[in-house]
């Protein structure tokens, strides 16, 4: 910009003398450079156009068509031997949970977007179902804990079992190079078809979270690097990207790739959220316990807040505050929820 002024001082003053143009002729040169300046502004200024409607989990405008309708949750295997998930990138909130030592499992939730491939799909725990209740979905499986599949049946979840669900809706992708368990595949499209074949009611009820209308910056510790330690084998670590404000995701030193298209997975949003966590069985199966009150870490943009959170019931809303006690608003875009044991083993800088 200061290149620019300095062009047109110039001209104003050394056209006449080199030329001999009269005074009307440079006026209207200056007043042609001025006024492509004045679009080049208006230009810079202009804010995208925002087509649609927010999506209530996730804040990012789609069309009503696709806002409108029930999430679908689904369970992902996170198994070395699973790796890489497939439509991982495209679910607008993802869970991580501890399961069976020394693995931890994925928990996905869809609303606007349609991966062509999803998977490899697994099985459920209480817990999954404490948190998927406040979503009011469909609920994506392939078996789960005896006690998972009490729950199922006692609070009426809209449930799609790879156990009992026809081979045309989840099935062993053979295309790919996991052995089962690790291979039960499905794409949403076929998903969707299945809600409708089954008689699943259209809509969701649940409640939306709060977000920003324009990105907003955390005022708060520096949190560029996110280290998590579920397990001694078992990292997450998020690296942000002050370019696009964005965190990719590495597990266990490797980048996290989407298998679909080789995409790198990206959180806009990080919540730490730590509750008690115990082995309940001879099978190393974990309780934990996500009703009550706890605290954690909400980090976007390369800063982050310590938080605390709520939860009533285990068909009530999770919810996320301040230190001031005021609601947390999200930025709109993913968000990644690394549920957390008391305590945790966690670096941030």
């Amino acid at each position: 910009m200061e290149l620019k002024k300095f062009v047109i001082i110039l001209i104003f003053f050394l056209i006449p003398l080199a030329t001999g143009c009269n005074r009307d002729y440079v006026t209207e040169i200056e007043d042609e450079i001025l006024k492509g300046k004045e679009e080049e502004i208006v230009e810079e200024e202009k804010p995208k156009e925002k087509v649609g409607i927010p999506s209530p989990i996730s804040g990012l405008h789609a069309s009503e068509e696709k806002v409108n309708r029930r999430p679908i949750v689904i369970m992902f295997d996170n198994h070395p031997e699973a790796r890489w998930q497939a439509g991982l990138s495209q679910a607008e909130i993802v869970y991580e949970f501890m399961v069976e030592a020394p693995y931890t499992r994925y928990m996905g939730v869809y609303l606007i977007n349609e991966p062509e491939s999803i998977g490899p799909i697994r099985s459920s725990r209480p817990y999954f179902i404490t948190t998927l209740l406040e979503y009011d979905p469909i609920y994506v499986r392939v078996g789960g804990s005896p006690a998972a599949k009490k729950d199922i049946i006692n609070f009426k979840i809209a449930d799609i079992d790879g156990l009992s669900c026809p081979n045309r809706v989840l099935w062993r992708n053979t295309k790919v190079h996991k052995k089962a368990p690790h291979n039960t595949y499905t794409t949403m499209s076929i998903l969707r078809k299945y809600q409708e074949e089954i008689g699943c009611k259209e809509l969701g009820n649940y409640k939306e979270f709060d977000f920003h209308k324009v990105d907003t910056d955390l005022e708060g510790f520096e949190a560029s690097k996110i280290l998590i330690n579920y397990y001694k084998n078992n990292i997450t670590l998020y690296t942000y990207n002050p370019d696009e404000k964005m965190y990719y995701r590495q597990k266990d030193g490797q980048l996290h790739i989407d298998e679909l298209d080789n995409s790198p997975i990206k959180a806009k949003n990080i919540v730490i959220q730590e509750a008690k966590t115990k082995i309940i069985d001879k099978e190393g199966r974990l309780s934990i316990d996500l009703v009550g009150e706890g605290k954690g870490k909400y980090i976007t943009n390369g800063k982050g807040i310590d938080i605390k959170w709520s939860k009533k019931s285990r068909d009530n809303k999770t919810c996320y505050y301040d230190k001031m006690g005021k609601r947390i608003r999200f930025n709109p875009g993913i968000t990644w929820i690394q549920v957390v044991n008391i305590e945790p083993d966690i670096n941030i800088e």
